[in-house]
Protein backbone atom coordinates (compact mmCIF):
# COMPACT_ATOMS: atom_id res chain seq x y z
CA UNK A 1 0.00 0.00 0.00
CA UNK A 2 1.30 3.29 -0.95
CA UNK A 3 1.90 6.54 1.71
CA UNK A 4 -1.14 8.56 0.02
CA UNK A 5 -1.93 10.19 3.08
CA UNK A 6 1.20 11.20 4.09
CA UNK A 7 2.32 12.75 0.13
CA UNK A 8 -1.04 14.74 -0.09
CA UNK A 9 -0.48 15.97 3.89
CA UNK A 10 3.60 16.82 2.38
CA UNK A 11 1.85 18.44 -0.83
CA UNK A 12 -0.35 20.10 1.46
CA UNK A 13 1.60 21.35 4.48
CA UNK A 14 4.10 22.99 2.18
CA UNK A 15 2.10 24.79 -0.37
CA UNK A 16 3.68 22.32 -3.09
CA UNK A 17 0.67 23.37 -5.41
CA UNK A 18 -3.02 23.75 -5.97
CA UNK A 19 -5.01 20.07 -6.27
CA UNK A 20 -6.58 21.53 -9.45
CA UNK A 21 -3.39 22.59 -11.07
CA UNK A 22 -1.67 20.63 -14.08
CA UNK A 23 2.10 19.51 -13.11
CA UNK A 24 4.86 17.76 -15.38
CA UNK A 25 6.62 15.04 -13.44
CA UNK A 26 10.71 14.53 -14.26
CA UNK A 27 10.71 10.73 -14.68
CA UNK A 28 13.74 8.68 -15.39
CA UNK A 29 12.50 5.42 -14.93
CA UNK A 30 14.02 5.01 -11.93
CA UNK A 31 12.56 3.74 -8.69
CA UNK A 32 12.28 6.81 -6.90
CA UNK A 33 10.68 8.92 -10.28
CA UNK A 34 8.35 6.14 -10.75
CA UNK A 35 7.41 5.93 -7.48
CA UNK A 36 6.23 9.43 -7.87
CA UNK A 37 3.77 9.45 -11.15
CA UNK A 38 2.35 5.97 -9.25
CA UNK A 39 1.75 8.19 -5.96
CA UNK A 40 0.28 11.42 -8.66
CA UNK A 41 -1.86 8.56 -10.04
CA UNK A 42 -3.46 7.64 -6.80
CA UNK A 43 -3.87 11.04 -5.53
CA UNK A 44 -5.90 11.65 -8.43
CA UNK A 45 -3.40 14.63 -9.29
CA UNK A 46 -3.40 15.80 -13.22
CA UNK A 47 -0.13 15.03 -14.47
CA UNK A 48 2.39 14.78 -17.33
CA UNK A 49 5.61 13.04 -17.61
CA UNK A 50 9.05 14.19 -18.97
CA UNK A 51 11.43 11.90 -20.05
CA UNK A 52 15.09 13.36 -21.08
CA UNK A 53 17.34 10.56 -23.06
CA UNK A 54 20.49 12.36 -22.42
CA UNK A 55 22.48 9.62 -25.05
CA UNK A 56 25.25 8.52 -22.52
CA UNK A 57 24.33 4.91 -21.95
CA UNK A 58 23.69 3.48 -25.91
CA UNK A 59 21.16 0.61 -25.13
CA UNK A 60 20.28 1.34 -21.41
CA UNK A 61 19.35 5.26 -22.46
CA UNK A 62 17.18 3.52 -24.83
CA UNK A 63 15.49 1.13 -22.85
CA UNK A 64 14.72 3.95 -20.14
CA UNK A 65 13.43 5.79 -22.76
CA UNK A 66 10.82 2.64 -24.08
CA UNK A 67 9.94 2.09 -20.07
CA UNK A 68 8.92 5.48 -19.20
CA UNK A 69 7.04 6.12 -22.72
CA UNK A 70 5.16 2.23 -21.22
CA UNK A 71 4.63 3.63 -17.58
CA UNK A 72 3.12 6.92 -19.27
CA UNK A 73 0.83 4.91 -21.67
CA UNK A 74 -0.33 2.99 -19.11
CA UNK A 75 -1.34 5.58 -16.73
CA UNK A 76 -2.77 7.39 -19.33
CA UNK A 77 -1.17 10.95 -19.25
CA UNK A 78 0.80 12.89 -21.78
CA UNK A 79 4.39 11.82 -22.47
CA UNK A 80 6.98 14.29 -23.45
CA UNK A 81 10.69 13.08 -24.81
CA UNK A 82 13.31 14.73 -26.31
CA UNK A 83 16.74 13.83 -27.26
CA UNK A 84 20.09 15.83 -26.14
CA UNK A 85 23.94 15.44 -27.75
CA UNK A 86 25.47 15.84 -23.67
CA UNK A 87 28.43 15.07 -24.56
CA UNK A 88 28.95 17.86 -27.64
CA UNK A 89 27.00 20.15 -25.28
CA UNK A 90 29.48 19.10 -22.49
CA UNK A 91 32.15 20.57 -24.78
CA UNK A 92 31.01 23.42 -26.41
CA UNK A 93 30.24 25.13 -23.53
CA UNK A 94 33.71 23.59 -21.29
CA UNK A 95 31.58 21.75 -18.44
CA UNK A 96 31.36 18.78 -16.90
CA UNK A 97 28.77 15.88 -18.11
CA UNK A 98 27.01 16.00 -15.38
CA UNK A 99 26.78 20.00 -15.43
CA UNK A 100 25.62 20.03 -18.90
CA UNK A 101 22.78 17.43 -18.65
CA UNK A 102 21.51 19.55 -15.65
CA UNK A 103 21.71 22.11 -17.68
CA UNK A 104 20.12 20.66 -20.80
CA UNK A 105 17.02 19.19 -18.76
CA UNK A 106 15.84 22.16 -16.75
CA UNK A 107 15.81 24.19 -19.85
CA UNK A 108 13.59 21.76 -21.90
CA UNK A 109 11.51 21.19 -18.69
CA UNK A 110 10.57 25.19 -18.27
CA UNK A 111 10.48 25.62 -21.97
CA UNK A 112 7.36 22.67 -21.70
CA UNK A 113 6.17 23.36 -18.52
CA UNK A 114 5.17 27.22 -20.03
CA UNK A 115 4.11 25.55 -23.59
CA UNK A 116 1.73 23.01 -21.97
CA UNK A 117 0.34 24.86 -19.21
CA UNK A 118 1.58 22.82 -16.45
CA UNK A 119 1.87 24.93 -13.21
CA UNK A 120 5.06 23.29 -11.79
CA UNK A 121 7.75 20.82 -12.26
CA UNK A 122 8.02 18.15 -10.00
CA UNK A 123 11.42 16.03 -8.86
CA UNK A 124 11.45 12.98 -7.29
CA UNK A 125 14.77 14.00 -5.01
CA UNK A 126 14.14 12.23 -1.39
CA UNK A 127 16.17 12.56 1.93
CA UNK A 128 18.58 11.01 1.14
CA UNK A 129 19.40 13.14 -1.61
CA UNK A 130 19.14 15.77 0.58
CA UNK A 131 22.11 14.64 2.73
CA UNK A 132 24.32 13.68 -0.47
CA UNK A 133 23.74 17.51 -1.53
CA UNK A 134 24.55 19.30 1.58
CA UNK A 135 27.85 16.58 1.88
CA UNK A 136 28.44 17.89 -1.36
CA UNK A 137 28.01 21.45 -1.27
CA UNK A 138 30.94 21.41 1.86
CA UNK A 139 33.52 19.75 0.55
CA UNK A 140 33.16 21.60 -2.84
CA UNK A 141 32.69 24.99 -0.68
CA UNK A 142 29.24 26.83 0.05
CA UNK A 143 28.17 30.04 1.29
CA UNK A 144 24.85 29.19 3.30
CA UNK A 145 22.61 28.71 0.85
CA UNK A 146 24.19 26.15 0.16
CA UNK A 147 23.42 24.25 3.29
CA UNK A 148 19.80 24.14 3.21
CA UNK A 149 20.15 21.47 0.97
CA UNK A 150 17.00 21.03 -1.48
CA UNK A 151 14.04 23.04 -0.63
CA UNK A 152 10.35 21.60 -1.37
CA UNK A 153 9.71 24.33 -3.32
CA UNK A 154 12.26 26.93 -5.19
CA UNK A 155 10.40 28.75 -8.10
CA UNK A 156 8.66 26.71 -10.65
CA UNK A 157 10.09 23.41 -9.11
CA UNK A 158 8.93 21.26 -6.30
CA UNK A 159 9.72 17.94 -4.38
CA UNK A 160 6.95 15.95 -3.56
CA UNK A 161 9.16 13.00 -2.30
CA UNK A 162 11.44 15.22 0.62
CA UNK A 163 9.09 13.18 3.39
CA UNK A 164 10.65 9.72 2.16
CA UNK A 165 13.81 8.73 2.42
CA UNK A 166 15.63 5.95 0.13
CA UNK A 167 14.85 2.60 2.08
CA UNK A 168 11.69 3.77 3.10
CA UNK A 169 10.93 4.26 -0.64
CA UNK A 170 12.67 0.65 -1.60
CA UNK A 171 10.77 -0.79 0.98
CA UNK A 172 7.07 0.81 -0.45
CA UNK A 173 8.66 -0.33 -4.26
CA UNK A 174 9.45 -3.85 -2.86
CA UNK A 175 6.00 -4.23 -0.96
CA UNK A 176 3.95 -2.80 -4.17
CA UNK A 177 6.03 -4.86 -6.99
CA UNK A 178 5.97 -1.66 -8.54
CA UNK A 179 8.48 -2.02 -12.00
CA UNK A 180 11.39 0.01 -12.74
CA UNK A 181 14.68 0.49 -14.16
CA UNK A 182 18.03 0.86 -12.59
CA UNK A 183 20.78 3.28 -13.96
CA UNK A 184 24.15 1.69 -13.91
CA UNK A 185 25.88 4.89 -13.57
CA UNK A 186 24.25 5.35 -10.46
CA UNK A 187 27.24 2.53 -8.95
CA UNK A 188 30.03 3.83 -10.57
CA UNK A 189 32.37 5.47 -7.98
CA UNK A 190 33.60 8.36 -10.85
CA UNK A 191 31.38 10.26 -9.61
CA UNK A 192 31.38 12.36 -6.55
CA UNK A 193 27.98 11.88 -5.42
CA UNK A 194 27.97 8.32 -5.76
CA UNK A 195 30.98 8.05 -3.85
CA UNK A 196 29.50 10.12 -0.72
CA UNK A 197 26.53 7.78 -1.21
CA UNK A 198 28.08 4.71 -1.09
CA UNK A 199 31.03 5.29 0.81
CA UNK A 200 30.63 8.21 2.92
CA UNK A 201 27.08 7.87 4.32
CA UNK A 202 27.73 4.28 5.26
CA UNK A 203 29.75 5.53 7.47
CA UNK A 204 27.95 8.27 8.85
CA UNK A 205 25.27 5.92 9.34
CA UNK A 206 27.32 3.87 11.85
CA UNK A 207 27.79 6.60 13.85
CA UNK A 208 23.99 7.91 13.44
CA UNK A 209 21.43 5.67 12.35
CA UNK A 210 18.63 8.85 12.16
CA UNK A 211 21.19 10.42 9.92
CA UNK A 212 18.50 12.03 7.32
CA UNK A 213 16.15 12.70 10.03
CA UNK A 214 19.15 14.79 12.15
CA UNK A 215 19.95 16.22 8.64
CA UNK A 216 15.83 17.78 7.95
CA UNK A 217 16.15 19.34 11.29
CA UNK A 218 19.49 20.68 10.15
CA UNK A 219 18.77 21.93 6.72
CA UNK A 220 15.26 23.92 8.41
CA UNK A 221 18.35 25.56 10.76
CA UNK A 222 19.81 26.72 7.96
CA UNK A 223 17.15 28.01 6.44
CA UNK A 224 16.03 29.54 9.10
CA UNK A 225 19.68 31.38 8.98
CA UNK A 226 19.43 31.86 5.89
CA UNK A 227 16.73 34.12 6.25
CA UNK A 228 18.13 35.99 8.74
CA UNK A 229 21.26 36.98 6.68
CA UNK A 230 19.43 37.71 3.52
CA UNK A 231 17.80 40.22 6.09
CA UNK A 232 20.86 42.13 7.29
CA UNK A 233 22.17 41.94 4.05
CA UNK A 234 19.18 43.95 2.52
CA UNK A 235 19.22 46.37 5.69
CA UNK A 236 23.61 46.53 5.28
CA UNK A 237 22.90 47.21 1.43
CA UNK A 238 20.39 50.05 2.05
CA UNK A 239 23.02 51.66 4.42
CA UNK A 240 25.92 51.77 2.19
CA UNK A 241 24.96 51.73 -0.80
CA UNK A 242 22.91 53.74 -3.77
CA UNK A 243 22.39 53.14 -7.32
CA UNK A 244 24.11 55.75 -9.49
CA UNK A 245 22.82 55.19 -13.03
CA UNK A 246 23.18 51.16 -13.91
CA UNK A 247 25.94 51.57 -11.28
CA UNK A 248 26.12 50.50 -7.50
CA UNK A 249 28.13 53.07 -5.22
CA UNK A 250 29.26 51.35 -1.93
CA UNK A 251 31.00 53.70 0.88
CA UNK A 252 34.04 52.24 1.36
CA UNK A 253 34.05 53.31 5.09
CA UNK A 254 30.84 51.66 5.57
CA UNK A 255 32.24 48.33 4.35
CA UNK A 256 35.63 48.54 6.48
CA UNK A 257 32.81 48.31 9.48
CA UNK A 258 31.02 45.25 8.38
CA UNK A 259 31.46 42.64 11.05
CA UNK A 260 31.41 39.68 9.53
CA UNK A 261 33.01 41.81 6.78
CA UNK A 262 33.95 39.28 3.96
CA UNK A 263 30.95 37.26 4.43
CA UNK A 264 28.14 40.46 4.13
CA UNK A 265 30.61 42.19 1.04
CA UNK A 266 30.57 38.84 -0.06
CA UNK A 267 26.91 38.37 -0.21
CA UNK A 268 26.16 42.08 -1.73
CA UNK A 269 28.38 40.97 -4.27
CA UNK A 270 26.52 37.92 -4.88
CA UNK A 271 24.22 39.27 -7.43
CA UNK A 272 27.00 40.48 -9.36
CA UNK A 273 28.80 37.49 -9.97
CA UNK A 274 32.04 38.15 -7.59
CA UNK A 275 33.60 34.86 -6.19
CA UNK A 276 34.92 34.65 -2.79
CA UNK A 277 38.87 34.91 -3.81
CA UNK A 278 37.97 38.22 -5.66
CA UNK A 279 35.99 39.77 -2.71
CA UNK A 280 38.74 39.38 -0.63
CA UNK A 281 41.31 40.55 -2.88
CA UNK A 282 38.70 43.64 -3.33
CA UNK A 283 38.71 43.93 0.68
CA UNK A 284 42.31 43.82 0.99
CA UNK A 285 43.02 46.75 -1.44
CA UNK A 286 40.48 49.28 -0.02
CA UNK A 287 43.28 50.95 2.42
CA UNK A 288 45.40 50.91 -0.76
CA UNK A 289 45.94 53.32 -3.62
CA UNK A 290 42.25 53.64 -5.57
CA UNK A 291 41.84 52.52 -8.96
CA UNK A 292 42.21 48.59 -8.44
CA UNK A 293 39.60 47.22 -10.88
CA UNK A 294 38.29 43.66 -10.17
CA UNK A 295 35.97 41.74 -12.66
CA UNK A 296 33.54 39.21 -12.24
CA UNK A 297 31.73 37.68 -15.90
CA UNK A 298 29.27 40.65 -15.63
CA UNK A 299 30.52 43.34 -13.77
CA UNK A 300 33.68 45.38 -13.03
CA UNK A 301 33.61 46.56 -9.28
CA UNK A 302 36.36 49.77 -9.19
CA UNK A 303 37.91 50.78 -6.05
CA UNK A 304 37.82 54.85 -6.33
CA UNK A 305 39.05 56.96 -3.12
CA UNK A 306 35.33 56.84 -0.81
CA UNK A 307 33.64 54.20 -3.05
CA UNK A 308 33.47 50.54 -4.67
CA UNK A 309 32.00 51.52 -7.85
CA UNK A 310 30.28 48.06 -9.40
CA UNK A 311 29.98 48.58 -12.98
CA UNK A 312 27.91 46.24 -16.03
CA UNK A 313 30.51 45.16 -18.19
CA UNK A 314 30.30 47.73 -21.53
CA UNK A 315 27.80 45.89 -24.01
CA UNK A 316 30.51 47.18 -26.85
CA UNK A 317 33.43 45.96 -25.34
CA UNK A 318 35.10 42.68 -26.81
CA UNK A 319 33.66 39.54 -24.98
CA UNK A 320 35.56 38.33 -21.47
CA UNK A 321 35.91 34.75 -21.41
CA UNK A 322 36.19 32.70 -17.97
CA UNK A 323 39.14 30.18 -17.20
CA UNK A 324 38.35 28.04 -14.19
CA UNK A 325 40.34 25.64 -12.25
CA UNK A 326 40.76 22.35 -14.30
CA UNK A 327 40.26 23.66 -17.75
CA UNK A 328 43.14 23.06 -20.27
CA UNK A 329 41.79 24.54 -23.23
CA UNK A 330 40.05 27.87 -23.64
CA UNK A 331 38.34 29.40 -26.99
CA UNK A 332 38.43 33.26 -26.62
CA UNK A 333 37.53 34.58 -30.50
CA UNK A 334 40.58 33.98 -32.36
CA UNK A 335 42.42 32.69 -29.60
CA UNK A 336 42.51 29.79 -27.81
CA UNK A 337 44.36 29.15 -24.42
CA UNK A 338 46.10 26.49 -23.73
CA UNK A 339 46.45 26.03 -20.19
CA UNK A 340 49.16 23.48 -18.38
CA UNK A 341 49.45 22.72 -14.90
CA UNK A 342 52.36 20.59 -13.54
CA UNK A 343 53.45 20.06 -9.68
CA UNK A 344 56.67 21.45 -10.43
CA UNK A 345 58.47 24.67 -10.80
CA UNK A 346 59.66 25.44 -14.25
CA UNK A 347 60.00 27.98 -16.88
CA UNK A 348 61.43 28.32 -20.40
CA UNK A 349 62.96 31.45 -22.18
CA UNK A 350 60.05 31.89 -24.47
CA UNK A 351 57.88 34.86 -24.82
CA UNK A 352 54.74 33.08 -26.43
CA UNK A 353 54.49 30.95 -23.34
CA UNK A 354 54.22 31.87 -19.70
CA UNK A 355 55.38 30.40 -16.83
CA UNK A 356 53.77 31.53 -13.64
CA UNK A 357 53.04 30.39 -10.30
CA UNK A 358 50.28 28.65 -9.90
CA UNK A 359 49.80 29.39 -6.00
CA UNK A 360 49.46 33.00 -6.88
CA UNK A 361 46.29 32.14 -8.76
CA UNK A 362 42.93 33.82 -8.27
CA UNK A 363 39.95 31.96 -10.22
CA UNK A 364 38.30 32.40 -12.06
CA UNK A 365 41.08 34.07 -14.44
CA UNK A 366 39.90 36.50 -16.97
CA UNK A 367 41.03 36.19 -20.87
CA UNK A 368 40.21 39.62 -22.49
CA UNK A 369 41.72 42.69 -24.26
CA UNK A 370 43.56 46.09 -23.74
CA UNK A 371 41.36 49.06 -21.56
CA UNK A 372 42.64 52.06 -20.79
CA UNK A 373 44.31 52.34 -17.49
CA UNK A 374 45.51 48.67 -17.92
CA UNK A 375 49.32 48.37 -16.62
CA UNK A 376 51.66 45.55 -16.24
CA UNK A 377 54.80 44.97 -14.26
CA UNK A 378 57.14 43.36 -16.85
CA UNK A 379 59.24 40.42 -16.11
CA UNK A 380 62.98 41.86 -14.89
CA UNK A 381 61.57 45.10 -14.09
CA UNK A 382 60.71 47.21 -11.04
CA UNK A 383 57.76 48.65 -10.80
CA UNK A 384 54.94 48.90 -12.93
CA UNK A 385 54.08 50.39 -17.00
CA UNK A 386 51.23 51.11 -18.65
CA UNK A 387 50.31 49.16 -21.47
CA UNK A 388 49.81 51.53 -23.92
CA UNK A 389 53.30 52.63 -22.92
CA UNK A 390 54.92 49.30 -23.30
CA UNK A 391 52.82 48.74 -26.69
CA UNK A 392 54.61 51.92 -27.96
CA UNK A 393 57.79 50.58 -26.74
CA UNK A 394 57.51 47.56 -28.49
CA UNK A 395 55.79 49.17 -31.65
CA UNK A 396 52.71 47.27 -31.71
CA UNK A 397 50.67 48.93 -34.52
CA UNK A 398 47.39 50.71 -32.93
CA UNK A 399 45.68 48.65 -34.82
CA UNK A 400 46.97 45.33 -32.94
CA UNK A 401 46.92 46.48 -29.82
CA UNK A 402 43.29 45.45 -29.13
CA UNK A 403 43.98 41.99 -30.96
CA UNK A 404 46.65 41.17 -28.29
CA UNK A 405 44.62 38.97 -25.49
CA UNK A 406 45.58 39.66 -21.86
CA UNK A 407 45.28 37.18 -19.13
CA UNK A 408 43.85 39.01 -15.99
CA UNK A 409 43.70 37.51 -12.40
CA UNK A 410 40.78 37.20 -9.96
CA UNK A 411 42.07 40.56 -8.30
CA UNK A 412 42.22 42.33 -11.39
CA UNK A 413 46.29 41.86 -12.16
CA UNK A 414 47.13 41.61 -15.74
CA UNK A 415 49.41 38.33 -15.24
CA UNK A 416 50.46 37.94 -19.29
CA UNK A 417 50.62 40.16 -22.42
CA UNK A 418 49.64 37.38 -24.72
CA UNK A 419 53.20 36.39 -26.31
CA UNK A 420 54.49 39.80 -25.52
CA UNK A 421 55.04 40.17 -21.54
CA UNK A 422 54.77 38.81 -18.15
CA UNK A 423 54.42 40.19 -15.30
CA UNK A 424 57.15 39.78 -12.43
CA UNK A 425 55.14 39.47 -9.79
CA UNK A 426 53.83 35.84 -11.29
CA UNK A 427 56.64 34.41 -12.23
CA UNK A 428 58.17 30.83 -11.24
CA UNK A 429 61.09 31.66 -8.71
CA UNK A 430 62.66 29.05 -6.15
CA UNK A 431 59.65 28.88 -4.25
CA UNK A 432 57.41 28.09 -6.43
CA UNK A 433 55.89 24.75 -5.86
CA UNK A 434 53.71 24.38 -8.67
CA UNK A 435 53.59 25.95 -12.63
CA UNK A 436 50.85 27.13 -14.25
CA UNK A 437 51.99 27.58 -18.55
CA UNK A 438 49.88 29.41 -20.36
CA UNK A 439 50.17 29.43 -24.14
CA UNK A 440 47.97 30.97 -26.79
CA UNK A 441 48.05 28.48 -30.16
CA UNK A 442 47.91 30.10 -33.71
CA UNK A 443 44.47 30.71 -34.86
Amino acid sequence: MLPLHNFKAYVRSHELFDPSEKILLAVSGGRDSVLMAHLFRLAGYRFGIAHCNFGLRAEESTRDEHFVHMLAADLDVPFHLTHFDTKAYAEAHQVSIQMAARALRYDWFEKLRGENGYAAVALAQHQDDVVETLLLNLVRGTGIAGLHGILPKKGTLIRPLLFLSRSEIDTLITANAIAYVEDSSNLKMDYARNRIRHEVIPQLRKINPNLSGTFQQNVKRFAEAEQVLIREVERTGRDLSYMKGSDLHLRISGLKELVPRRLLTFELLKPYHFSEAVVEELLSALDGQSGACFYSSTHQALVDRTEVIISPLEADRPAIVMVHPGDTFVQSGHNALRITHTEIAFFERDVSKAFVDADKLIYPLIIRYWQEGDRLHPLGMRGSKKLSDLFIDLKVPLTEKMRIPLVINGNGDVIWVGGLRQDDRYKVTGSTRRTTMLEFLPH
